[in-house]
């Protein structure tokens, strides 16, 4: 079984915006290169559409840093509200391994209504949810994953894991979002 650790990983975090906002919503990845932050990503999304992962594929593969890039860490799998992002479709276009990270275990009944029953779409953003499986624990958060090992998650999850139980790329993503969004960050995911 194999250890490795994905040094060049960029993570991505949406802005917050308020719970009437209708529009689009920056998304930002954060890119490092072992644990030194290297760059910024930003990009924007329909609230609760289904363009997550062609937004992150787009700004992914259009930037400088593309080729360095071995992996991809997500909060959570939806953005924007519920702008489901499929991660298969992204390890597909990308060929790199899709980490999705949340500090919770999410409440996937609470959610399955509110996609049925209020959003667009809704019954197939709930297929991507069900495909990817259950939130697995690691560390002190849950992941799921597509295109690595839980070995390999967990060698990176404790690598990038450096001032909260989020990893960096993400914590970091977080706090610039909000810093777009605000005129200064918020606290950590």
């Amino acid at each position: 079984m194999s250890s490795k650790i994905f040094s060049n990983v960029i993570g991505f975090d949406d802005a917050p915006f308020p719970r009437s906002y209708q529009g689009l919503v920056k998304i930002v990845g954060a890119v490092f290169a072992g644990q030194r932050f290297d760059g910024v990503l930003i990009g924007e999304i329909e609230k609760d559409g289904s363009d997550a992962a062609k937004e992150i594929i787009r700004i992914v593969a259009e930037s400088k840093f593309a080729a360095g890039i071995s992996l991809i860490m997500l909060q959570g799998i939806t953005m924007g509200g519920f702008n489901v992002i499929d991660p298969f479709t992204l390890h597909r276009k990308l060929a790199l391994p899709v980490l999705v990270v949340t500090r919770r275990q999410p409440n996937l009944e609470s959610i399955r209504k509110a996609l049925v029953n209020k959003i667009p779409d809704g019954e197939k953003k709930w297929r991507i949810i069900e495909r990817i499986g259950p939130m697995e624990p690691v560390e002190k958060i849950f992941i799921q994953r597509v295109g690595l090992t839980m070995d390999q998650a967990a060698q990176t999850i404790r690598h990038f894991t450096i001032h909260s139980h989020i990893p960096e790329p993400i914590r970091t993503a977080h706090l610039i979002a909000g810093a777009i969004a605000d005129g200064q960050s918020r606290g950590c995911p």
